[in-house]
């Protein structure tokens, strides 16, 4: 528990009030730790509500669907959770198959993982309460199962966003990459609150007044691996970026995957899986979890 170690505060100043209901609806009621010595394997950005106390789950119990603190209503945004902040190459992330799934650096044998390549230009994160199945095969992807992570997110605004903290984002559309044999779509956003935001609403936007930009991040995803001596990624629909439409239909399959997990349906139905999927799903944590229900009861929210 947090009262048993020391903990540094990451941001600065009080917390907004917090939204209704127990789960966190945006980031203005949280409060970021990091806990262990920086660029070691213990090393954890740790979220809590507004005292310090109580741990929190950036995976599981903040809502997708972002709430205006002000108002306690929900916004046609979804919540960002940043893990690897642009312009930096530390390859944090999400520690799905740990109680509390704080954020810590990825390791390999021991080693602290890095992107070789370089740093990121954009910020690079997870969409809350979603999972991309490994028992499932979307037919879009090159007969590829979910990669058992929450969905990616390419966030292309100006601002650098800080590991852990929660920004509300306008979908802009999504790329299915193929790594390693598994489905791993790319959801490109903007900040709500960025100056592009408001010119910005779908894929092709993006194209016409950030011309470039799309192509950068393709490329970006498929060389990243090279230096690590591995091939080069694929793409699934010959490589296009599909619109906005079409990525809010993959995000809202990824956050019923969530559901199912989270609530055990999953798990009672992996009869007919194979062993190696069904350790996949069953070494996920699921702690922390503390309002299942989503607030979507408003025309100008996404309905999940």
């Amino acid at each position: 528990m947090f009262g048993s170690v020391t903990e540094v505060p990451i941001s600065g100043g009080e917390p907004l009030r917090a939204a209704s209901g127990a789960s966190h609806g945006s980031g203005s009621n949280l409060q970021l730790h990091s806990h262990g010595d920086e660029n070691t394997t213990e090393y954890r950005i740790k979220a809590a509500d507004k005292s310090g106390k109580k741990p929190i789950s950036l995976w599981h119990d903040v809502t997708l669907v972002h709430v205006d603190p002000a108002t306690d209503r929900p916004t046609p945004y979804l919540n960002f959770v940043c893990e690897i902040p642009k312009f930096s190459r530390k390859k944090y992330e999400i520690a799905t198959d740990e109680v509390g799934n704080f954020i810590k650096q990825d390791e390999k044998k021991g080693v602290l993982r890095e992107f070789k390549k370089g740093d990121i230009f954009f910020n690079y994160g997870c969409l809350p309460r979603t999972w991309e199945d490994p028992t499932f095969i979307h037919p879009d992807a090159e007969g590829c199962r979910g990669d058992n992570d929450p969905v990616d997110v390419c966030e292309i605004g100006s601002r650098i966003i800080g590991t852990g903290e929660i920004r509300p984002t306008k979908v802009l559309g999504i790329l299915c990459m193929i790594d390693e044999g598994e489905a791993d779509w790319k959801v490109v956003t903007i900040d709500a609150e960025d100056k592009w935001a408001p010119f910005l609403n779908d894929v092709d936007d993006v194209e016409k007044l950030l011309p470039g930009t799309l192509s950068a991040i393709r490329e970006w995803f498929r060389t990243y691996k090279i230096p690590d001596g591995k091939p080069p990624n694929v793409f699934g629909l010959d490589e296009k970026f599909m619109d906005k439409h079409y990525a809010l239909e993959i995000i809202k399959e990824c956050n019923h995957a969530w559901k199912d997990l989270i609530t055990g349906e999953k798990e009672r139905s992996l009869e007919n899986c194979d062993p190696e999927v069904k350790g996949l799903v069953r070494k996920l944590s699921k702690s922390n979890l503390v309002d299942l229900a989503i607030n979507d009861d408003d025309d100008e929210a996404p309905a999940f």
